[in-house]
């Protein structure tokens, strides 16, 4: 069986793994790069990487309409519940949990984790997901750090990773991330999204060809990828 990746722009992905779908930071409404919308995109899981609104974006809607579970951290779970859901399965960094679709293991990141509301969100992670043979790194919000090469020990076949710069890592840092992680497939993302962190995704893909071993990826919203 394999993985189906979508990419519906800034952070937001779709995964089909053995049936399930599961939805990453579904930032739709108010996202000028999406390629799906909160009204009718299926979710069986969500996973959501921060508090930040960009990332949250649509989980409470979305849950609600298809009782999906959404998985986070404790202090987003709580916050989550108070707005109306009722699934959550909440996780911490270095804590994974075997779930039906894969093992899903919460790491660090270096960012902010505030919610909508002011509330503290905890701490901030990225996504290690280990599932029919495969492993996938999604970063998150985060600067570059060195223990992402603890990351890459794991054998990554897919990462993704930011870009965008100002809130996150820019080009250069993504680019020393890579040589980090040694991916086999990486895909630039939080990018383009506002004028703040635009960026060129074909130029940064180049420099990943001519200095690494890795594959770069520049997904279109809505485009999609199996591995």
């Amino acid at each position: 069986m394999s993985i189906k990746l979508t990419w519906h722009g800034h952070a937001a992905f779709e995964l089909n793994i053995n049936g399930s779908c599961i939805l990453v930071d579904p930032f739709l409404s108010g996202n000028p790069t999406a390629s799906a919308s909160p009204d009718t995109i299926a979710a069986d899981y969500i996973l959501v990487t921060h508090g930040h609104g960009d990332h949250i974006g649509d989980t409470v809607a979305i849950a609600q309409r298809t009782n999906g579970l959404v998985i986070s951290n404790f202090e987003v779970c709580n916050w989550l519940q108070a707005q109306g859901v009722s699934r959550v399965h909440p996780q911490h960094i270095g804590g994974g949990f075997q779930h039906p679709f894969g093992y899903l293991k919460l790491t660090i990141a270096h960012h902010g984790s505030s919610l909508p509301d002011g509330t503290c969100g905890g701490n901030p992670c990225g996504l290690l997901l280990t599932a029919e043979g495969k492993k996938i790194y999604l970063a998150g919000d985060t600067g570059l750090f060195y223990s992402m090469r603890l990351i890459g020990e794991e054998g990554i076949d897919l990462a993704a990773l930011p870009i965008g710069d100002n809130f996150t890592m820019g080009p250069d840092d993504a680019l020393r991330a890579v040589k980090l992680i040694a991916p086999q497939v990486v895909i630039p993302i939080h990018y383009d999204t506002f004028d703040a962190i635009q960026q060129d995704p074909q130029a940064w893909a180049k420099r990943v060809q001519a200095e690494t071993l890795a594959k770069p990826l520049v997904l279109q919203p809505g485009e999609s990828y199996s591995l």
